[in-house]
């Protein structure tokens, strides 16, 4: 029955509705919803408010048809996803037509290959490679598997093993296109990789040596070095073969390292606290032989602190960083020299030391 419609607000009736009519103004999201003109089928169909896509379901995906044709259908739908770039519906698609497990393997491959293809796009390259493994054992001529399978082996950085897939297509087909290009990129990418091993190969035999050179330096001068590997130290100073550089650094934020100049002497970053004034100072290179650890030697004081037994040693003004070094309780950690500057006599200084075993040096 015909329904007088609303008008335009003038006082005339509009043209007669009926009922069930698409209204005008959401005309678009009604005729969505029919199943005829649907731009695209929702994930989950709901029988109860969706009954004529629910019907449309159970003809398409009777369970009367053969495992070959559901699969087959599953592999239409998957396509129709791929093609839209939706990849994740199209892997499940691929993967519902294998769970029908058909006996055609022909077609088994091709939903793998496709279901590889969909997990590649995806940046899913270990997967993707599996599906083009086991397509290739059910068609081993299946070129699409293999130019997947080579790719796969291209984004997983196995460069050796995409050449070897690509020698294998290229065997079916030695006009491949696509495999004759990444057999070019593979192999390029290969002899790069081999030159750039043996690069590091040869700077880490040269960088051994060096810190073999350093560490018998630093064990010849009776320095004892302090590792933090896990905020427990262990002291290293006994025999060249106990000493190791693994885990010695610089906590400091320029990352500086002890080393040795070209005259064979070493030089330390130092760090130096300033606990009255809660500030430090950092300098890169102090030269082991160099006797001013610090300016204004009439004003400042120079100490360093035995942790284990809690005593203080005042430095002496004229020794150099190595005499300092040497001393039998003074420990580097870390990778870098720590010494106290206090100002001398100063009210702080006196509070400090209160009550502290101090050796002078």
């Amino acid at each position: 029955m015909a329904e007088d419609g609303q008008g335009d607000g003038s006082g005339v009736p509009g043209p007669p509705r009926y009922r069930g009519a698409l209204h005008p103004d959401t005309l678009e999201q009604e005729l969505e919803a029919i199943p005829m003109f649907m731009k695209r089928c929702p994930a989950d169909i709901d029988a109860a408010r969706q009954p004529e896509l629910a019907c449309l379901q159970s003809l398409l995906f009777d369970e009367e048809q053969s495992p070959a044709e559901l699969a087959r259908m599953y592999k239409n739908e998957g396509n129709e996803y791929f093609k839209e770039k939706d990849y994740g519906r199209a892997v499940a698609a691929y993967s519902e037509g294998l769970r029908k497990k058909c006996e055609d393997p022909e077609l088994n491959a091709v939903l793998l290959t496709n279901r590889g293809a969909a997990h590649f796009h995806q940046g899913n390259y270990r997967s993707a490679l599996n599906d083009a493994i086991q397509a290739k054992k059910l068609k081993p001529t299946h070129l699409k598997a293999i130019v997947r399978g080579a790719l796969c082996h291209m984004e997983l950085k196995n460069f050796s093993e995409a050449i070897a897939w690509c020698e294998e297509g290229l065997r079916i087909d030695p006009t491949e296109k696509k495999l004759l290009e990444t057999r070019v990129k593979a192999d390029k990418l290969k002899r790069a990789e081999e030159r750039d091993a043996r690069k590091a190969k040869v700077m880490e035999k040269k960088e051994k040596c060096q810190r073999d050179i350093l560490l018998a330096a630093i064990k010849e001068r009776n320095i004892k070095l302090v590792l933090e590997p896990s905020n427990e130290e262990e002291e290293i100073s006994d025999g060249l073969a106990e000493i190791s550089l693994d885990g010695f650094h610089s906590d400091n934020a320029t990352g500086a390292k002890v080393h040795l100049d070209a005259d064979g002497n070493l030089n330390w970053p130092v760090l130096f606290l300033y606990p009255e004034h809660e500030q430090t100072d950092f300098t890169v290179a102090f030269h082991e032989n160099s006797r001013h650890l610090i300016t204004l030697q009439n004003l400042f004081q120079l100490y360093f602190e035995d942790e284990e037994r809690e005593e203080m040693y005042e430095v002496n003004p004229e020794h150099t960083l190595l005499q300092v070094l040497r001393h039998e309780r003074y420990f580097v950690k870390a990778g870098t020299p720590t010494v106290l500057v206090f100002v001398k006599r100063s009210p702080f200084s006196k509070k400090y030391f209160s009550g502290k075993k101090v050796h002078r040096l």
